[in-house]
């Protein structure tokens, strides 16, 4: 098994990182175009593995996409990260170009591999990269809802005071502040929902918090996020390596699915060697479909920037 990271920065060597310590592949490859920069995160990370007991070779490599050459899995981190004040949306010109020459440098030598997106914004990332690679719906992956339920789970354990481990929650529709719809209704601590246990202003603030949980990150930090991205991908890797049959929100291809085509936004889908095998019908309340159709709308605004960019 072969795994490509395309982009060292924060999101893509901890993506690569937790994988090889999963040992998820004998190799991964991680690639960036500033000179050097994905050797020394390589070396960084093989430096551990004699630490943490594993024995995955992690190799770095400054634009030669010849040596990704034959991975079963790439994800695609590239990109321009958020600054305090921006949205994902801001991203969309600048990441598009950069998404769109990534996308065509990897099937040049990897025609048959699994796409991972992450790159921002990420439904309108997927999106480009499914039109422009020709791949089939199941092999284009955007990664946003696995994030964002992670930290809906989180949410709910520091409202419980509970651990993450024990709950379950699930978040659909775009991955962004606004579009975003974490499921309460369906959120539960170990099988007991949790709006029978904490009462609706703490619900509705986990769910608010959950919602701009990667904003108030960037506020923090002064830059994206990286450890739970790069962890929630390397999740979705696993899944896909391993044929784990895991039910994750993703951002998938939709065509008639949840009332919606020609869109890559995130439903609940089962992941497995094959990448999405299946998307599952959650059987959303007449509420949650209206904001699962206003979210729609929110990301076919953004994809049709990428019309008016003359990129698709």
């Amino acid at each position: 098994m072969k795994i490509s990271v395309i982009g060292a920065g924060n999101v893509g060597a901890t993506c690569a990182n937790v994988m090889a310590q999963n040992e998820l592949a004998s190799e991964i490859v991680l690639l960036d175009i500033k000179e050097g920069f994905a050797e020394g995160k390589a070396m960084d990370i093989m430096q551990t593995a004699a630490l943490l007991n594993f024995n995955t070779r992690v190799i770095g490599v400054t634009s030669d996409y010849a040596k990704t050459a034959n991975s079963d899995v790439v994800v695609i981190t590239s990109g321009l990260p958020r600054k305090p004040g921006m949205t994902r949306e801001d991203l969309i010109g600048t990441n598009a170009g950069i998404v769109n020459e990534v996308a065509g440098n990897i099937l040049k030598y990897s025609p048959n591999a699994i796409l991972v997106i992450i790159s921002n914004p990420m439904d309108t990332m997927t999106y480009l990269t499914f039109k422009k690679s020709g791949l089939p719906k199941n092999k284009v992956i955007g990664m946003g809802g696995i994030l964002d339920s992670s930290r809906f789970k989180y949410n709910m354990s520091q409202a419980l005071q509970v651990p993450a481990t024990d709950l379950e929650g699930t978040v659909i529709g775009g991955h962004g502040d606004t579009t975003m719809i974490p499921l309460a209704r369906l959120a539960t601590y170990n099988g007991v929902p949790i709006t029978s246990l904490l009462p609706k202003d703490a619900v509705d603030k986990i769910v608010t918090d959950t919602m701009v949980g990667g904003a108030t990150l960037t506020k923090l930090l002064g830059t994206s996020a990286w450890i739970a991205p790069g962890a929630a991908g390397a999740a979705l890797v696993q899944a896909i390596v391993r044929d784990e049959k895991k039910i994750f929100p993703c951002c998938a291809c939709l065509d008639g699915e949840y009332q919606q085509n020609d869109i890559c936004i995130g439903v609940p889908v089962v992941i497995g060697k094959n990448g999405i095998e299946k998307i599952v019908d959650y059987a959303l309340t007449s509420e949650e479909q209206a904001a699962f159709n206003k979210s729609a709308d929110a990301v076919r605004n953004m994809n049709n920037v990428l019309k008016d960019l003359q990129i698709i």
